[in-house]
């Protein structure tokens, strides 16, 4: 899986061609592992590991060298040895959380149930790994987590009969539909823990000012709205994204009906 998605984590852009080989050695296994000095039991996987558990409880930024070392029992110097720095560190952080599940096969029922299950997915995935959405991956470092997915899902709309950059365009959209309504999401659940306050106890805190604006008449429409406008029953990932899925039936009808024309 490759993403669109843009953050305030600045990692990737600021790299040289040596520190993007010696990611991609690391991602592939093609790099040379520590042969004395490392504290046994101590693998790169688990120092993967560990720092993705590290994010995902606390942020990206209380994930550094320094902390995994004490997370592991080991001395800094040690993971230095498996890893040369947070950069490569987080490529690979990446590259874990973007591996698809050992037994995540594809739904059945074609291109349209592929890109759903591929929306719904990455949104889950965005919720689980919240630090995600800080992270800037307009350039990622491919590796096998990444291209395996990517591999999935083109295996999943290859059948739409677009071209290939209008294959990749889909991915792309998808995407940048699904980080959107994720970022909100996440920013939610944040916000309900940092002040303390319920979207609820939020909102009725507003009520009293908000009511007196709207019975001014100076938003008429805004006033007019039902009661149920802004409700959370309202599922607006589910809205959008059968909208998205339609809009694409529309493309595909097309294009097939121009390749049947003689």
């Amino acid at each position: 899986m490759t993403s669109t998605n843009g953050g305030g984590d600045d990692s990737g852009t600021k790299r040289t061609g040596t520190e993007i080989t010696r990611s991609l050695e690391l991602l592939w296994g093609e790099g040379e592992r520590p042969t004395r000095g490392p504290k046994p039991g101590l693998t790169l996987d688990r120092i993967v590991t560990e720092a993705v558990r590290l994010a995902d409880a606390e942020g990206l930024t209380a994930v550094s060298m320094r902390r995994l070392s004490t997370e592991l029992g080991t001395g800094t110097m040690s993971l230095y040895r498996y890893v040369p720095g947070k950069s490569e560190l987080l490529d690979l952080m990446l590259d874990r959380v973007f591996t698809p599940a050992g037994d995540a096969e594809l739904p059945g029922g074609g291109w349209r149930a592929a890109v759903e299950a591929y929306a719904r997915e990455t949104l889950v995935l965005y919720r689980e790994h919240p630090w995600l959405l800080h992270v800037n991956q307009a350039r990622p470092v491919l590796g096998p987590g990444s291209v395996g997915g990517l591999e999935r899902t083109l295996s999943g709309i290859k059948s739409m009969g677009l071209t290939d950059p209008e294959l990749i365009g889909v991915i792309v959209m998808v995407e940048g539909y699904v980080t959107g309504v994720a970022r909100t999401q996440v920013q939610e659940m944040e916000a309900v823990k940092k002040s303390g306050l319920t979207d609820k106890a939020f909102w009725e805190a507003q009520y009293p000012t908000l009511e007196r604006i709207m019975n001014s008449g100076r938003y008429p429409l805004l006033a007019g709205l039902s009661d149920d406008a802004f409700g959370s029953e309202f599922d607006h990932f589910e809205f959008g994204l059968r909208r998205l899925l339609d809009g694409l039936d529309v493309l595909v009808a097309a294009r097939r009906e121009a390749d049947a024309a003689p």
